[in-house]
């Protein structure tokens, strides 16, 4: 690319599959498939899923959603007095439940009504209820009682997959042999392959570059800078 004038990368928008088809099943997150696909016939009205960032979470809450026909909040906006109302349509998905801003009294009230109500929830959260300092006793208790599926990290077949399917999302066909360098030699999660997609495209489109194994490697010689992760908690 000696000498080509250098292109405004524009931030474009691509698609995301969040079919079910377009999640990648292999042993790390199989149990949390499977538990997604046995609703309606869960052993709880509420279950939990627990995963790191990235992890696929949200994903499988948003197959759940559509699926259940389900209503969606963020845990930190469960409040009393909007519970009957999230849970109207029989189906809730409530994401990124932790210990912190979260109204323990009012998720302790919505869980009971989803129970008194036989309606379905489904929570996600990066960490199990066990470790979290919950204040509430009755809550603690309930949310420790609920059935719970943990997304393991990624093993090379999901991310393998994960790979190709981000590389798809955005139009982009790299060689085989690119994808085997970069499961390779990048961080072991998902949350990397995806900030490490996006910086490729982002970098091909600037540079009007083929995504080529010698393009990939000078990309990733830079990968663990902190601006290409934001938060890796």
């Amino acid at each position: 690319m000696t000498g080509r004038s250098r292109q405004l990368a524009f931030d474009l928008p691509h698609r995301q599959a969040l079919g079910r088809d377009d999640f990648l099943v292999t042993g790390s997150n199989a149990a949390a498939v499977a538990l997604v696909d046995q609703w309606p016939m869960w052993p709880s009205t509420a279950v939990m899923l627990v995963g790191p960032p990235g992890s696929g979470k949200s994903h499988l809450a948003e197959v759940w959603r559509q699926r259940a026909k389900a209503k969606f909040t963020r845990a930190q906006d469960v409040q009393v007095e909007n519970a009957p109302e999230l849970l109207s349509g029989g189906a809730l998905a409530i994401e990124d439940v932790s210990e912190t801003k979260l109204d323990e009294t009012a998720l302790f009230h919505l869980l009971n009504l989803a129970r008194q109500q036989s309606a379905s929830a489904l929570l996600t959260s990066q960490m199990r209820p066990q470790q979290w300092k919950i204040s509430l006793p009755d809550l603690a208790s309930r949310l420790r009682a609920l059935p719970m599926v943990e997304i393991l990290p990624p093993d090379d077949a999901l991310l393998r997959g994960v790979l190709v399917k981000l590389f798809l999302d955005r139009q982009i066909a790299p060689e085989e042999t690119t994808i085997s360098f970069m499961l390779t030699r990048m961080p072991r999660s998902l949350e990397a392959a995806r900030a490490l997609v996006a910086e490729i495209d982002r970098r091909a489109w600037e540079e009007k570059a083929e995504v080529t194994r010698p393009f990939v490697a000078r990309i990733m010689s830079n990968f663990n800078a902190p601006e290409l992760f934001g938060d890796s908690e």
